[in-house]
């Protein structure tokens, strides 16, 4: 099953996707559907030409996964982790599929981060194996757009992370099923412009879907509708030799094999 957040006459609404259509299903959002919110098959509409909202608008928490694959770790020169390396973003930061992400003027180093997110089904908290696994209502696209120079300015990353209007999440939330179970090996990319800048699967994470869900709620209850933001593969703009930033004009394309296709170009903000 595929499900969409989309906005249609000044409001936002979840959608099923059926091939090229999507059918409204009554509820405000993913989230909402996903916390048990009354649906019911609607009105039509065609998929192509779509304005696709944040897959949840307003999740309670965004937790993401630093260094998480094996690659970026080395490019990087880190050692391989003993546990996740975890941060938050705010609601405020998410935009839709399709939409511009907005270059803050106060950075120099704006760089992209596509991501794997986990979409959080079912309120848990201290999964284990099982419980982690029927918690995964799926997964969708994410880039984590950083502004490098305000991310190390410190040894917490946040100020790096949580910059308005900047993370592109969607279009689709697809269930495990069809992307082969809740620890899918996916080909993952990322190009700006003509460039493809991150190739690799999400096979390589260290930790993966089901350990973050275990390693997060066993800290914080996970509601329906939250993110976990996997990580990202090598070939950043930071690790590149020379750095190469977003100066603003470029379009990023964040595609995961079988879920979905972020396009944003980035504009002043």
């Amino acid at each position: 099953m595929k499900l969409a957040t989309i906005r249609v006459d000044g409001r936002t609404t979840a959608v099923r996707v059926e091939g090229d259509v999507l059918i409204d299903l009554g509820a405000p959002d993913v989230g909402a559907v996903l916390a048990g919110a009354e649906v019911a098959d609607g009105k039509e509409y065609a998929a192509a030409g779509a304005d696709f909202a944040p897959l949840v608008p307003r999740p309670s928490k965004v937790v993401c996964v630093g260094l998480n694959y094996r690659n970026h770790i080395q490019e990087m020169g880190r050692d391989l982790p003993e546990y996740p390396t975890l941060f938050c973003k705010f609601a405020d930061t998410l935009i839709g599929a399709y939409d511009d992400i907005r270059r803050p003027a106060e950075t120099e180093m704006f760089d992209w981060e596509a991501e794997l997110a986990v979409v959080i089904g079912r309120e848990v908290r201290r999964a284990d194996e099982a419980a982690a696994v029927d918690a995964i209502a799926g997964f969708t696209v994410l880039n984590d757009i950083t502004c490098r120079d305000w991310q190390f300015r410190t040894r917490e990353w946040l100020q790096g992370k949580n910059w308005d209007s900047t993370t592109p999440v969607g279009p689709y939330l697809v269930t495990p099923d069809e992307v082969g179970g809740p620890r899918p090996a996916l080909d993952i990319r990322c190009q700006v412009n003509d460039q493809v800048m991150q190739k690799d699967t999400t096979g390589d994470l260290l930790f993966d879907p089901v350990d973050l869900v275990r390693y997060v709620s066993t800290m914080i209850r996970l509601n329906p509708g939250d993110l976990i933001a996997t990580g990202t593969p090598g070939g950043v703009g930071h690790a590149r030799k020379p750095p190469i930033f977003l100066q603003g004009g470029e379009t990023v394309v964040t595609e995961i094999e079988g879920i979905g296709r972020l396009e944003n170009r980035v504009v002043p903000g």
